[in-house]
């Protein structure tokens, strides 16, 4: 009786289809999503990248729905195929920042250019590393404001680590600053060695200054500073500046 009915209205059996697909896929969406989540939550990884994987997931369902679909209806298999082809690339394209990250976050921690604690330089943003994630690094800076950088972004860009080679244990500096010719050179180095000098007593190692360009407005220098722990750079860094400026100041206010 019932086979008499699905003969006499051909048209339930695919109806009876759409409703199976799409509760399946309804239940696929709801379970993955929930595992997702909780994945997410579970490894800390930052909303963006967590977003993109819930999209990614809920894309692959809906084209595998509508693939089902289509085979139901019966649409000719090459336009599944190339709807296929086509759905997959829309899938890769909207998970390629977040698969992107990934394998960046992998290469970082393989290479280690960084690891935390180091102080670093990332296209402009420089503190103190945080954490490292394969997905972003955070960054404390000298406001006291963390930044995140995403792997991938990190790869595209230089990065500058302060740790000193030769000792490990400490940080080395750099900074550049720029002196006009209102003071001779011999007059210049001997207010620039004496603020040195003073804080040759408070740090571990002494600090170190050289002539990198002259030219016929200024005079420029690169200084040093070795630091045992990075966030004093911070406080060291600025201080000295304001010591060499003001020391500047008055030699030239006197000559």
């Amino acid at each position: 009786m019932a086979f008499d009915i699905f003969v006499q209205y051909p048209y339930l059996i695919t109806v009876i289809w759409v409703i199976v697909i799409a509760a399946v896929a309804t239940i696929l969406e709801r379970v993955i999503t929930r595992w997702l989540r909780r994945a997410i939550k579970r490894t800390e990884m930052p909303p963006e990248v967590g977003n993109g994987l819930v999209l990614t997931g809920r894309l692959i369902i809906l084209v595998g729905a509508i693939v089902a679909l289509l085979h139901i209806g019966g649409i000719p298999p090459d336009v599944i195929v190339s709807f296929s082809a086509l759905s997959g690339a829309a899938v890769g394209f909207a998970s390629t920042r977040t698969i992107g990250n990934l394998i960046a976050g992998l290469f970082i921690l393989v290479t280690r250019p960084f690891r935390v604690g180091d102080y670093v330089r990332i296209n402009g943003v420089e503190g103190i590393v945080q954490e490292i994630t394969l997905n972003y690094a955070k960054i404390l800076t000298p406001t006291n404001t963390v930044a995140s950088i995403s792997t991938l972004r990190i790869l595209d860009r230089d990065i500058v680590n302060f740790r000193f080679k030769e000792e490990s244990n400490l940080f080395c500096y750099g900074f550049e600053l720029t002196f006009d010719h209102s003071l001779p050179t011999e007059k210049l180095e001997k207010v620039l060695d004496a603020v040195i000098k003073r804080y040759a007593e408070r740090l571990p190692r002494k600090p170190e200054y050289q002539s990198t360009k002259l030219t016929s407005f200024a005079r420029h220098y690169m200084f040093y500073i070795y630091i045992e722990e990075p966030k004093d750079i911070f406080m060291v860094y600025p201080q000295l500046v304001k010591e060499i400026t003001q020391a500047w100041d008055k030699a030239r206010t006197q000559s």
